[in-house]
Formats: structure tokens, C-alpha cells, sequence
């Protein structure tokens, strides 16, 4: 605590931060931080609990997501100012069941990953000052690899949906290749080199001018149901900045836990509600 020697008014070194008004020990925090970016497939609410030995598992659940808030840097940078990315859309969650064929409640998600070709990728890492280099080579023995990623819930596939996510996401002039859904017809007009190839379920097409972006989707769908068994879409999005926070850092372990540490003053989510409005 805090105190101004003038008027007197005292202030947590918390205030504003993830952990303002918290209960818990800051070194509870920080064990916290370390075990959530630590792991390599992640932690559900209940492992969470029982690691930290916290008493009720919605203060669990909680510090998990307001820690999920933390793993967005408020500023990131946009993608694909040096690599081409691949844009595309996919359904998050499961079939239902009693309400007829057809009838689901799946989330639509959106997704843009940079495709960058083995012989140029990543050097080394601007997040450790050891310049730690990767160890994985990744891409699925291909002959290219997947850089940055960001996801983000959309509420349909329309020009005026999907433009704007791809404004603020990808840096302007980068070369940008979808399949051949008219939402993304004007990208050529707002100063993107846009190279569409309708696939039409075609899985030669989509190996050949997708190929990233399915496997990043396949890799989301299999983390949320072997670690977390399934997400509501109330909270989702949480999930998602998780999934983003952990590929992007997958060459460079070493630097997550003190770039979650550095995002916990930053982000300015305090409770559950300023989490659910930042879907």
C-alpha cells in the first residue's frame, strides 16, 4: 500500500492491474502465471485449483481468465508485413443432440496465421535477450511453416463482418490468399494483394493454397477438448487468446511467463464482467 504524502490518499500496487482487490497472495499469482504459460498443453480450472490448493473452484476459474485477459498485449502488432498469410473461417464446438438434423450452436471463428518458408524462419527471439533460437521445426514436415497467428469469434461470414478483422489484424499491402467466399472480394480494393482459390471441399486445393491455417484449426479443436472437454461461447474468446498466446510462443517457451507477467499490470480487466464484455 501506498500513500501521497500531500493529500494523504493511499493505492495498492495492484490497483488497475488483473490482481486489484484480490484475495489471493501475490506469490500465489505468480505460481499461477508460472504453471498457466509453463505447460505446454495448458491447464483446466479444476488442475488449476488443485496445483494452487485454492478452496473454491469459481476463484479458480476466475483467475485463470483474468491471467487468459493478460495474454493479449493491449498494442500487438499486425500480421503478415513480411510473410503472406492464410485467412480463413471455421465452427468451434460440438453437435447436438434431441434437436434435429442440421441444429447446432457451434461458434464461427476466424482465423489468419503467416505462412513463412522454412529456409527464412524465425530467427531469433525478440522476446528473450538471449536470442534463444527454435529447437522444433514444425510445419508438418512441409516445406513452409506457421508464423504469428490471431483468432477471433465472428458472428457471421459477411464482407462487412470479415473486413474489418482482417483491417485491423493484417498489415496493409501484405499478400493475403483465401478460398473463394465473397466476404473477402473487396481486399484487393482496400490495399491487399488478395489471391482467392475457390476449393469448393476439394482437399488437394486446400493442401496446395490453405494448408496452415486447416492445421491450426485441427491443432485449436484437439487442445480444447483434451484439455478443457469442451468451452461454452459465453467464454470462448478467453480460450482462443490462450490457443494464440501459447502457438505464437511455441519456439520460445523461456518467454512467456514474463510476457504474461509484464500483461498482468496492462490490461486493465479487474473483474469477470470486464472479461465477458471483452469478447
Amino acid at each position: 500500500m501506498l500513500e501521497c504524502r500531500q493529500c494523504l490518499r493511499q493505492i495498492s500496487l495492484t490497483a488497475g492491474s488483473i490482481m486489484h482487490k484480490t484475495r489471493q497472495p501475490l506469490q500465489i499469482w505468480f505460481w499461477a502465471a508460472y504453471l498457466v504459460t509453463s505447460q505446454t498443453p495448458g491447464m483446466s480450472a479444476l488442475q488449476f485449483q488443485k496445483q494452487l490448493g485454492i478452496k473454491r473452484y469459481e476463484t479458480a476459474f476466475q483467475m485463470l481468465h483474468k491471467l487468459r485477459a493478460a495474454m493479449v498485449r493491449p498494442e500487438r502488432d499486425p500480421i503478415g508485413a513480411k510473410w503472406p498469410v492464410e485467412v480463413d473461417e471455421t465452427f468451434v464446438g460440438g453437435a447436438t443432440q434431441g434437436e434435429g438434423r442440421g441444429k447446432h450452436h457451434k461458434t464461427l471463428v476466424i482465423g489468419i496465421v503467416e505462412v513463412i518458408p522454412r529456409k527464412k524462419a524465425l530467427g531469433s527471439d525478440p522476446n528473450l535477450p538471449s536470442g534463444q533460437r527454435p529447437k522444433h521445426k514444425g510445419g508438418h514436415g512441409r516445406g513452409f511453416l506457421a508464423g504469428r497467428l490471431r483468432l477471433q469469434i465472428i458472428p457471421n461470414r459477411k464482407q462487412e463482418t470479415l473486413e474489418p478483422v482482417v483491417l485491423v489484424n493484417v498489415k496493409m499491402g501484405a499478400e493475403v490468399r483465401t478460398d473463394g467466399w465473397t466476404g473477402y472480394d473487396n481486399l484487393n480494393k482496400l490495399g491487399y494483394k488478395h489471391t482467392a482459390e475457390p476449393v469448393r471441399g476439394d482437399q488437394a486445393k486446400t493442401d496446395q493454397h490453405l494448408p496452415m491455417i486447416h492445421i491450426v484449426f485441427g491443432n485449436l479443436d484437439a487442445w480444447l477438448l483434451g484439455t478443457h472437454h469442451g468451452v461454452s461461447p459465453a467464454h470462448l474468446q478467453a480460450y482462443l487468446n490462450e490457443f494464440v498466446f501459447r502457438f505464437n510462443r511455441r519456439f520460445w517457451p523461456n518467454g512467456s511467463f514474463r510476457q504474461c507477467a509484464e500483461n498482468c499490470s496492462e490490461s486493465g480487466i479487474t473483474n469477470l464482467q470486464g472479461l465477458l464484455r471483452r469478447r
